[in-house]
């Protein structure tokens, strides 16, 4: 890979907005308009979650993010044997259209930008948001989110993929070619080094295989006859918000200027925005504790700090009480107030770059740099991202460096205040949230009322049409939009491409 010219500070002295955007993606960034508030949920049903999203807007959040369930997210419908226990439990459980419809019930999605942490299904559930926005009479031009579709981190980090790595490839593809026509201020994708780091890696590592990931998509894109600058100004990215303050700052303008150099110098990108890594950023699920739960407020505050001092577009802030259940309302609130008071109570948006000309700052992002670009040479080496994956070396990395923090944290050279230090003994235990249990049944009776009550004729067509293109190099996207729109299930969907791409075992 080239090395940016310079050293570090020129590298980082250009204005924020200017290549290679090291200070920012946007000359007055926060001066002129704030990060979008995107507080992530989802549980039960459809009608649950709607109501915690109607609350969280009340509230003042500025974009939906929503949460999806591990049966939703693995391609199972409500009613799959394997899917008993876990309907609703981590997200909401989506079959059909009329799920979706229930899902955003009074919310006009042409008003409101909404992200989906959706990844193996991501097509499908896509095409079900596209569905409700058409009925609603909303302009697809003009709508705006993005879906997570980030199948490899999957492979290395998180464990929800379905099909073999190079047909998951295909969809995403196949997505990134339609959106680019249909939904031309939608993110195609999210590409996330968030799980990433939850499993365990470094900061390094975390900007290294997010962005050895993009790599992969993007060449894979062009492989499939796309101009890198028809589909990259619409790529971004989901990092984690840790704890080590300066260095999480750092992290954030590394990876900006890493991947400048990337899409102008390997892919040839002519486009300024296909240039700049705009990204969403989460507070540190890994990082709460169960123990003195009220401290996870100050640790949330400080990593959201962190991604706000590193420019993010989008933040999400994990509620104290997240280490023990979902959260509650109050604690979803708090957590919301916490980026309200950074934004409007603490004076750093009041320049672009508060943080930009500290020699340390500038130390640590150029050293992130480096080890991130050594990552990466790395992974060429051995072929690639899709070869590094197959042969086990990201996961191992991950598992390495999982491995050497939880020493440390066991030996206690890392203080976990509370954890491993600084201990006491609760006094009494703090309300959490539970899901009503009746829920899982309601939605598994819904799912099968729908597959009594639909034009099942249509459904085996649009089905049958589906699997015929899946086994040709027809675009899916349009035959999903077709399948779901007559009320196809997202499990019947997957099961077809499962049909025909198989499912990868590790």
């Amino acid at each position: 890979m080239n090395e940016p010219p310079g050293n570090e500070r020129s590298a980082s002295d250009t204005l924020p907005g200017q290549f290679p955007f090291t200070r920012g993606v946007h000359p007055e960034m926060y001066r002129s308009r704030l990060w979008t508030m995107r507080q992530y949920a989802g549980f039960g049903t459809a009608e649950e979650s709607n109501r915690r999203y109607h609350y969280l807007i009340s509230q003042g959040i500025t974009g939906l993010s929503v949460a999806f369930d591990l049966p939703t997210q693995m391609g199972m419908d409500s009613d799959h044997p394997l899917a008993a226990g876990e309907v609703g439990r981590v997200g909401v459980a989506i079959c059909s259209l009329a799920d979706m419809e229930r899902l955003f019930n009074n919310i006009p999605l042409d008003n409101i930008s909404t992200s989906m942490t959706i990844n193996s299904t991501a097509a499908i559930l896509l095409s079900l948001y596209v569905l409700v926005a058409k009925r609603q009479g909303a302009d697809l031009k003009k709508l705006s989110g993005t879906v997570q579709n980030d199948i490899l981190k999957e492979y290395v980090a998180r464990g929800t993929y379905i099909y073999p790595p190079r047909p998951a490839m295909r969809i995403i593809t196949d997505l990134f070619a339609w959106a680019s026509r249909e939904l031309p201020e939608w993110n195609t994708i999210s590409i996330s080094g968030y799980h990433i780091r939850e499993a365990g890696s470094t900061a390094v590592q975390e900007v290294a295989f997010t962005l050895a990931n993009a790599i992969a998509y993007i060449e894979a894109a062009r492989a499939a006859g796309l101009d890198v600058d028809d589909f990259a100004p619409r790529l971004s990215f989901f990092f984690n918000a840790h704890n080590n303050f300066l260095e999480e700052v750092s992290k954030y303008r590394a990876a900006r200027r890493l991947y400048a150099h990337i899409m102008r110098d390997r892919f040839g990108a002519k486009n300024p925005r296909s240039m700049m890594l705009r990204f969403h950023a989460q507070t540190a699920g890994s990082t709460l504790a169960a123990q003195q739960p009220d401290v996870n407020i100050v640790r949330v505050a400080v990593q959201a700090l962190a991604a706000v001092l590193g420019g993010t577009q989008s933040l999400h802030t994990n509620s104290k009480d997240e280490a023990l259940s979902l959260p509650t309302e109050e604690s979803a609130r708090l957590a919301l107030r916490t980026q309200q008071i950074i934004a409007h109570e603490t004076g750093v948006t009041q320049t672009a770059d508060p943080l930009g000309g500290s020699y340390y700052i500038e130390q640590l992002t150029g050293s992130i740099e480096r080890g991130a670009r050594e990552y990466i040479e790395r992974i060429d080496a051995v072929g690639g991202t899709l070869a590094a994956i197959e042969k086990g070396y990201i996961q191992a990395e991950i598992q390495n460096a999982a491995y050497e923090y939880q020493r440390k944290v066991e030996s206690g050279e890392i203080v976990v205040v509370g954890v491993n230090r600084f201990q006491q003994q609760e006094s009494e235990p703090i309300p959490t949230f539970r899901l009503d249990p009746a829920l899982e049944q309601q939605q598994v009776e819904r799912v099968r009322q729908l597959r009594a009550s639909r034009d099942n004729t249509a459904v085996t067509a649009r089905l049958d049409a589906l699997e015929q293109a899946a086994r040709s190099q027809e675009n899916l996207m349009p035959r999903i939009l077709d399948a779901a729109e007559v009320y196809a299930t997202v499990g019947e969907i997957s099961d077809r491409l499962r049909k025909v791409f198989g499912e990868y075992k590790e």
